[in-house]
């Protein structure tokens, strides 16, 4: 077994202990080791074999014992009597927005049901809503969970791809005779999840580079080696792929990789007008009188007419007939980013102070900062009382007096948008902050109407500057608000608040296609790490790769503009 799988078998367990019943110690002792095993560098194989599984975090002499017979006999006699006493089955239901462990439990005692369909059947019948505690709103938004559940796949969240992929390439730049080595298909195109890393290589010695790929630090399988391909996987469960090209020939074959199918459609009929025939390995001239050889994607793009077009804008969405009318937008850049309008500190649930958080932003060349912690009612992160904000105001003095003209810190808040649509904090005290960020994070679950009519309300708050990560999403976890976001758009441009393209690759909300929508409609953008800690700021990238995905300039982010143009906006929106 893998690390991934040892990490599925325990968060198996801790669902199925909830649904028991089981005191919250025990499952969280299980969840902590999923954890762990998921988060580790290494292969958990090597550490049982040194006889070293107790030095992984939350791992004890109990679980330690149970991950050794796992690895032993690929069973656990522990996890078996639990099955028999919890349908394993029921365990995926937890995945459906609306339902927690003691819903579940009780759906199952009461109906004598175990399956998704099951469920999805029970509650169209109408039968969950005749339950102690449960009516047709609860029924309703379980069979909206359900369907939303259906649409999830097993892609990787870009969070956990590109790190790993950039860990490969910079090992596999390296070797000699290799020419060249970038990242393929989506994850080239930074979406927001991706299926397995694909890696295109350029270098006349692919015996060597398949060796080292194959022989990569954490790779579990060898799926398959080859003169020109090889496939691995690796203990998390991530598949990886290389493909090595001739140097003259890593042009066609990087851009025909990185995609997207409409995107080489649209380029494929294009060569033909052209008398040319497109593929991964050149330009053949369809006459037959021989081939254009490209060593780079630029020579590709113009033996067809075109300016290269940067690889986010690779969907199919207008950028061939935007490259062939030269109207392709200048993209914005990770080096135009000149504030981070949402970050929190030790105030509510950062990691560091105030001012290591500014120190850390301003080795960034970040020139402003708004320290945006919690609202009172989020008292799970230890939200801000408004007396707690005017302690907070003193030590922003402080720090900037400290800090200088090196960065300019200012005082602002993630206010709560509550259950019923109102903000946590009264409109006099949001009038005193610098800026205020409005985020839902709770009752997402809401039918559309309702979460719609709760986020429109804080859109239309004159002292509300900014909507934080608008649906609330998580990937791949949490599917985030059922907005109508036709109607969140509108209100926006009426508005003039900025919408947030959230750098967590585990939100990235906005999303690009809104994101694009929005600026057409003239509404601003705002990108932000939402960091809570020194490496979260290095989030940005991610969050500008959706803004780039979605046609954005740098003009169109207010994160890059100057200092003067930022604090006169905001003074106009009245916070």
């Amino acid at each position: 077994m893998n690390n991934r799988e040892l990490s599925e078998t325990f968060t198996l367990i801790a669902n199925l202990l909830e649904i028991k019943g089981e005191v919250i110690y025990t499952t969280l002792a299980y969840r902590k080791a999923a954890e762990s095993l998921l988060a580790l560098a290494g292969d958990v194989n090597q550490l049982w074999k040194d006889e070293k599984l107790r030095e992984i975090p939350g791992v004890g002499k109990s679980i330690a014992e149970k991950i050794d017979e796992l690895l032993r006999t690929g069973k656990l006699a522990f996890l078996a009597k639990l099955e028999k006493e919890v349908p394993a089955g029921l365990a995926e239901w937890l995945q459906v927005s609306g339902l927690g462990p003691k819903k579940v439990s009780l759906i199952w005692k009461e109906l004598g049901i175990t399956t998704l369909q099951e469920l999805a059947a029970a509650a169209k019948d109408g039968k969950l809503r005749t339950l102690p505690g449960m009516g047709e709103k609860s029924e309703a938004q379980i069979l909206r969970g359900i369907e939303s559940l259906s649409r999830r796949s097993g892609r990787i969240p870009i969070g956990r791809a590109w790190p790993l992929a950039r860990q490969i390439i910079a090992t596999l730049r390296k070797l000699p005779g290799v020419v060249a080595a970038e990242p393929a298909g989506s994850l080239r195109r930074m979406r927001s999840t991706v299926g397995d890393i694909d890696i295109l290589v350029a270098s006349r010695d692919s015996a060597q580079v398949m060796e080292t790929f194959t022989m990569l630090p954490g790779v579990m399988e060898v799926r398959g080696k080859g003169e020109t391909k090889s496939s691995i996987e690796f203990a998390d469960g991530v598949r990886a792929q290389v493909w090595v090209h001739p140097p003259e020939k890593f042009g066609t074959a990087l851009q025909y990789a990185t995609g997207s199918k409409d995107h080489n459609v649209q380029l494929r009929q294009l060569a033909l007008d052209k008398g040319l025939s497109l593929s991964e390995h050149s330009l053949a001239k369809t006459d037959g009188s021989g081939e254009v050889l490209c060593a780079t994607e630029a020579e590709v793009y113009a033996a067809l007419g075109l300016p290269w077009i940067p690889p986010e804008l690779r969907e199919g969405r207008g950028e061939v007939q935007a490259a062939r009318a030269g109207t392709l937008p200048t993209l914005i850049e990770v080096k135009d980013i000149r504030a981070d309008l949402h970050t929190h500190s030790t105030w509510s649930d950062g990691k560091l102070s105030m001012i290591d958080m500014a120190r850390a932003a301003a080795r960034r060349g970040i020139k402003v900062i708004a320290f945006t912690d919690h609202s009172l009612s989020l008292g799970m992160v230890g939200g801000l009382t408004i007396k707690g904000h005017a302690a907070q105001a003193a030590e922003i003095a402080a720090i900037q007096r400290e800090l200088g003209d090196s960065i300019l810190v200012l005082h602002a808040t993630e206010v709560e948008i509550k259950a019923d649509g109102s903000l946590d904090y009264p409109d006099e005290f949001l009038a005193t902050l610098d800026l205020v960020l409005a985020s839902l994070h709770t009752s997402l679950g809401q039918e559309r109407d309702k979460v719609t009519k709760r986020l429109l309300q804080a859109v239309r708050n004159p002292h509300v500057d900014i909507i934080g990560h608008p649906t609330g999403r998580l990937i791949p976890d949490r599917p985030g608000a059922d907005l109508d976001m036709d109607a969140i758009l509108k209100a926006a441009a009426e508005s003039g608040v900025a919408l947030e393209i959230n750098a967590s690759p585990f939100r990235l909300d906005l999303e690009d296609v809104y994101a694009r929508r929005a600026m057409e409609m003239g509404i601003p953008i705002s990108i932000n790490t939402d960091a809570h800690s020194e490496a979260d700021l290095d989030m940005l990238p991610f969050g500008v790769a959706v803004g780039r995905r979605a046609w954005l300039t740098a003009e169109d982010v207010i994160n890059t503009w100057p200092t003067e143009k930022l604090l006169d906006w905001l003074k106009r929106r009245g916070a």
